[in-house]
Formats: structure tokens, sequence, C-alpha cells
């Protein structure tokens, strides 16, 4: 009886834990199913702390939580994928954070109709099918990150203060269906990369500052197109009259579509100027039939055939002309071709085809504007060896003419001298259209014989760089064997001049507007390292090199001229003696400079803006004179920190944000290439700096977020 019971006993226990077992597996499997992929969950905290916690996204959480799982607002999820982001309209202000491209699985996203201020983020998720950021706050422009955005079907930026060139960043997106910029202040011309946008039914560009022609839309399989409100002038492509719905308003356009090929018959003057809304069913087309033979006053059959037979004589003279002049010239061209002139015309197709699909923009002196698009760009440069160099990419800066920037310069005058850098001074321009410029005058002496050549190559891959950070390339001059570079002027000096020679106390920079220097310039050489294909490496950051604007925002310069440097590896120029602070040490012992080299002189410009000392100061103590293996053993010492900070600041910074600060510069400074991180990481890094100072910045009655070093203020600073 006792076994029975025994038996018994053991039975029912094994009939509960299997009911436990059961249980906790039912329990736990809706768990299981909506845990948030961890990638997925990071990106939607930054997202959340950058959008300033808001109580509308009901369910975020700035750490832990599971989107998925927790049904955060505006979530939508595939397993434990995160698949689309609709928070749309919902008043949201901030920034977009940093991490968006961890969210690899997300098709849709839709932030319309908010508040978000500040840039697009140039790291986008890769994989969308679906963007709007529409009726924002944002500025800049648009991201690079754009042109691996294979599976976009549609893109709305409409409604923001989006500025300069659209850039040739779409020329991969043939699936895009639906592409709306219109309502921001983007100028320059239609890109060349509209073209390959093989599947575009809609295009909405009005509202703008754009310019030149829309020749590069023909072809398009466009339904709606609306370019109202902009400075298209030119005529209107034929093939752009059959367009369903096409506004065109606003605009400088000559009267009526393009003119028919020769012999040239003018468009019906009922055509008027901007019309708005053409469709092919109210097209007036100049070669119609029943136009021609219905029309006031017609031709008798008499006159017409007349005019026939006028034109077919007229014809065959011309031809009989031509044929003979192209005779003449070919005798005369036999005796006289040279190895070079044999090259060019046994590669007329070649050259043929690069003149389609390039475009060479020309500057006027008047109003800089490119010409229409009809003008190439493929001819050839000949290089001082007779050699014949092509140009393997589109430049998308202007061409301007040697006499232009001497007008502008008043024929380069010292006065106009701003600046002078590895390559050549730098001078301050004003056009008449008022206009101001920065032109770089590029010593030839500082250019080898191959590297003269490859000029319009390096100004093709500079053209491309596009970054709020960066200064922009506006354009060039390659003629009469001169080479310049026309930037963006930004007016407000450099920080190595701020730093070292400011003398009225006014443009003292305040802790905080250093550390937005620093993420500003990191954000840029994260670009130039990590998002740019290939990777651009600087090769002379350094604090001269970045410019800052009236509102001390960092601006680096120099992106893309190492290209055009001397390349000898142990080669060392006059010019560089001003960059030996900031040269890492594997450059100083074999000439070896990648990214890594990069990041070390940027952790010695961060020790600049730290302590307000020079790289290299021989006016200190022997001791003190290298600024990095001065510093450097006192980074974690915080009693050494503190006497370290530029006294111009007079204690005006938050202790535990100088000690973060330091902590990044150590990593960056860091002997072995290796060790050091890559710049996305010192870009968080300092974007969780900057968002743990926002803390105190709302705390604070300061309007600069940080700059009293007081009790109250140490105790916030511990939540940094």
């Amino acid at each position: 009886m006792a076994r029975n019971c025994l038996a018994h006993s053991l039975s029912a226990a094994r009939s509960l834990t299997e009911f436990v077992l059961i249980t906790l597996i039912f329990v736990a499997l809706p768990l299981v199913r909506a845990t948030t992929d961890a990638s997925d969950v990071q990106a939607l905290q930054v997202m959340y702390t950058s959008l300033n916690n808001p109580s509308q996204l009901t369910g975020w959480k700035s750490s832990g939580g599971d989107p998925c799982g927790e049904s955060w607002k505006g979530i939508t999820c595939e397993g434990s994928a995160v698949v689309s982001i609709d928070i749309s309209g919902l008043g949201l202000n901030g920034t977009l954070g940093y991490l968006l491209s961890n969210l690899l699985s997300l098709r849709k996203f839709d932030l319309s109709n908010n508040k978000i201020q500040e840039t697009i983020p140039y790291q986008l998720p890769p994989n969308l099918t679906s963007l709007n950021l529409a009726n924002n706050n944002l500025t800049g422009n648009l991201p690079y990150s754009i042109s691996s955005m294979v599976y976009l079907n549609y893109l709305n930026f409409s409604g923001n203060s989006l500025s300069q060139s659209i850039g040739d960043i779409l020329a991969n997106l043939a699936g895009l269906g639906t592409l709306d910029l219109s309502f921001n202040n983007f100028s320059g011309d239609l890109p060349n990369s509209f073209s390959s946008i093989s599947n575009l039914s809609s295009l909405y560009v009005q509202n703008n500052q754009l310019t030149g022609t829309l020749n590069v839309l023909t072809g398009l399989p466009l339904a709606t197109l609306n370019v109202a409100n902009n400075h298209f002038t030119g005529w209107i492509p034929r093939e752009l009259t059959s367009i369903r719905t096409f506004v065109y308003d606003g605009n400088s356009f000559d009267n009526g579509p393009a003119p028919p090929p020769p012999p040239y018959i003018p468009p019906p003057s009922g055509r008027s100027r901007g019309s708005r809304n053409h469709s092919k069913s109210g097209s007036h087309a100049p070669d119609s039939d029943h136009e021609a033979s219905h029309s006031d006053g017609g031709l008798t059959v008499g006159a017409l055939a007349g005019i026939i037979l006028g034109s077919v004589f007229v014809g065959l003279a011309v031809l009989l002309a031509l044929a003979f002049c192209i005779r003449k010239n070919k005798k005369k061209a036999k005796g006289a071709r040279t190895p070079r002139e044999s090259f060019s015309v046994g590669s007329n197709n070649v050259d043929t085809q690069m003149q389609e699909q390039r475009v060479k923009p020309m500057a006027s002196i008047t109003d800089l504007k490119p010409p229409p698009a009809e003008k190439v760009m493929g001819e050839r440069l000949q290089g001082k060896n007779g050699s014949v160099k092509r140009i393997k990419s589109p430049i998308t800066a202007t061409s301007y003419t040697v006499a232009s920037l001497q007008t502008a310069t008043n024929s380069f005058n010292q006065e106009y001298l701003i600046g002078e850098g590895s390559l050549g001074r730098v001078y301050r321009a004003e056009f008449p259209n008022g206009k101001i410029m920065a032109i770089k005058k590029i010593d030839n002496a500082a250019l080898s014989l191959q590297e003269e050549d490859d000029f319009l190559e390096a100004v093709s891959n500079m053209s491309r760089l596009r970054h709020p950070n960066i200064v922009t390339l506006v354009g060039y001059c390659a003629e009469h064997g001169q080479r310049l570079l026309v930037y963006e002027y930004v007016g407000n000096g450099s920080l190595h001049d701020m730093l070292h020679f400011a003398e009225e106390g006014s443009k003292t920079l305040t802790w905080n507007a250093r550390v937005r220097v620093a993420l500003g310039t990191a954000r840029a050489l994260e670009y130039l390292h990590e998002v740019c294909l290939p990777s651009v490496v600087h090769r002379n950051f350094k604090s001269a090199n970045i410019l800052l604007d009236e509102e001390l925002n960092p601006h680096l310069s120099d992106c893309g001229l190492a290209a055009l440097n001397p390349n000898t590896e142990r080669q060392v120029s006059t010019q560089m003696v001003g960059s030996f602070g900031y040269s890492a040490p594997e450059f100083a012992l074999s000439g070896v400079y990648t990214v890594k080299s990069d990041v070390y002189s940027f952790g010695v410009v961060m020790l600049e803006l730290l302590t307000g000392r020079k790289p290299l100061d021989s006016s200190r103590v022997r001791s003190e004179q290298s600024l990095v293996r001065w510093a450097t053993p006192q980074l974690h010492d915080i009693d050494a920190l503190a006497k370290m900070v530029d006294p111009s600041l007079n204690g005006m910074y938050p202790a535990k944000s100088l000690s973060r600060f330091a902590d990044i510069i150590a990593l960056c400074v860091q002997p072995e290439p290796e060790f050091r991180p890559p710049m996305s990481e010192v870009v968080q890094a300092l974007v969780r700096l900057m968002q743990r100072a926002s803390v105190v910045k709302r705390r604070s009655s300061d309007e600069s977020g940080f700059s009293y070093k007081t009790p109250d203020h140490e105790a916030i600073d511990m939540s940094f």
C-alpha cells in the first residue's frame, strides 16, 4: 500500500511538473516572439532621446523596453524586426539621432508634419522603400547615403529649409516612383542623375531656386511634373508637353515648347509664357497636319509645291557645299596630322559618348549661373607633356573663367588675401551679383606633372562632397595654365585664430561652443571616412582648417585636397611644417597616413579646445612644448585636468563633461593606430555628452547651456 501511495505521489508530482512547464512555455512564448532586435531597440532609444523624450510617443523609452512586444506608438514589427515607423503629425521636435542606420529591416519611415530640426542624418535606414520627412524644420542638404538606398519607391522632403544643389545622388534609384523636393531652397541645375530614375512617375520641385533647363527630364515616364516658381530658362522640351499634369508657371521659359529641327517653324502665338496645367489634349503642336491645312490664310497647292521644290534645291546645294569642304579639309589634314591627333580621331566614339553623358557648367561674370544643359564637359584637358586626360565622372561644381575670378579679387590683390594653405593662397572674392566666395589659387609649383593632369578628376571628387560641416566646393577654373578652386565663404575665421589670437573677450569660445565644434568636425570626418566610397582621408586635419560661421558652427576645409598633394611617402614640404604637431606617430616614422591618422589629428584639435594651447609651442618650457606629450599623462587625473583647462573659460564648465571630453581625447591620441576608435564611435560619444548636457540646459536659466561651475550644477553633472 505504501508503494502504491508513493507511485501515486510521483505520478501526481510528474503531472504537476508537466503542467507548470507547459504553462511557462505558453506564458513565455509571446515574450520570445516579441523580443525586438537589440540594434533596433538601441536606434529607437537614441531617436526618442534626440526627440526630447516626447510624451506623445506612448510606450517609448530612452532605456530598456521592447518596442515590438510593448506596442510602442507608431511602430510596426514583423517578428523581432521593426519594419515601419509612422509617427507623423505629432508635433515632435528635436533631432532624429545618430543611429538610424541600425534599422536594417525598416521599410517605411514617416515623420512628416512635425517640428524636427537641424540636418537630415546622413546615415539613414539603408533598406527603406518609403521615406517621408515632409513639413519639418530641416536644414542643410540631402544626405549622401540616399545614393545607396536602392529600394526607395517614395521620397518626400518637401516643406523644409533644405538648400544648396540637389547633387548627383539619385543615379542608383531606378525604382523611385515619387520624388517631392518642393517648397525648399534648392539651387543650381537639375542633376544629370535624374535621367537615371527610369520609373519616376511624379516629380515635384516647385517653389525652389532651381536654374537651367528641363532637358534632363526628357525620356522619363512622368505622369505628374510640377516645376513652378523656380528660375528655369530655355525652351520647354517637346517630350514634356505630353505629360498629363504639367505645372510650370513662375519661371522664365521661352514661349511654347522647344522648336522642332530645322527648317525652323516658330511656336504658335497662342502659347502664353508660363501657362498652367498643360496636357496633351490642349497641345498646339506646330507640326500638326490639321493645323497646317486649316490655318487662317491657308496656302494654295501651287504655292506649297513651289516651297517644297525650293527647299529641296536649297538642301542639295548645302549638302554639295558641305561635301566639298569636308573633302578639302581631309586633304589638308593628311600631311599635318600628329600622333596625338591620330589618337583623338581613333577615340572619337568614346569622346562622343562622354559628351552625351556629361554637362560642363560655365560661370558668367554677372550671375554665375551655369549654362543650358546642351553644353558639354566631355572635352579633354591637354597636359604639359602633351598627354590627353579624360574626366572619369561628372563635375557638379561650376566652371569659372580666369577673367571672372580676377575681376572678383581685383587681380588677386593683396588686400583680398585671407590665408595661405598647403597648395597656395586663399583670397576673398566679391562678385558683381553680390556673392562672396573664397578662392584658393593653387601654386603650380606645388603640383607634379601627373597631378596637374589629374586636377579635374580631383575637382570631380571634391564637388560631390556634401555635408553641413564641410566647406562646399562651388566651382573651379582650369584655363590658361591656372588651377583655382572656388569655395563657399565662411566669414568668422578659423578655430586656430579664435583659440590662439582672439583678443576680444566677446570672441572667447564657451565650453558649450567648444563641444559643438568638436561634434561638428567629428561628423565631417565620419562622413569622409565611413560614408564616402571610397573613404576620403583628409591628411591635413588641424584647427586652421576648421572655419567657423557667425553662429560658431564648424566647417572643415581642404577636404579631398590630399589628391593634389605631393604623394612621395617620406617627402615633407615646407607647407607641412605647421602640421607637425597634429601628425600621428606612424606618419612621422613611416610616412603612412590612414583614416586612423586623421583620428589622431582630431584628438589633438580636441586638446586645443580643452587647453587653449597650440600643438607645438616653443615659447613654453621644454616639457610643455609638445601638447600631446604634456597633456596625455594627465587626462585621467581629475585634479590635473582642472589645471589644464583653458584659463579663458574662467572655470565656467561642468566637471563631468570635462572628464568625458578628456576620455575621448585619450582614445584618439593613442600611439597605436589600431587602438584608436572609428569616427562614428567618437561622434556617438560626443552626442551622448551633448544630450546629457541638454539636461543642464533645460534646468538652467543660462541660454548657452552649461556655463557656470557651481555646486548645484556639479550635482546635476553627475547624471552625465
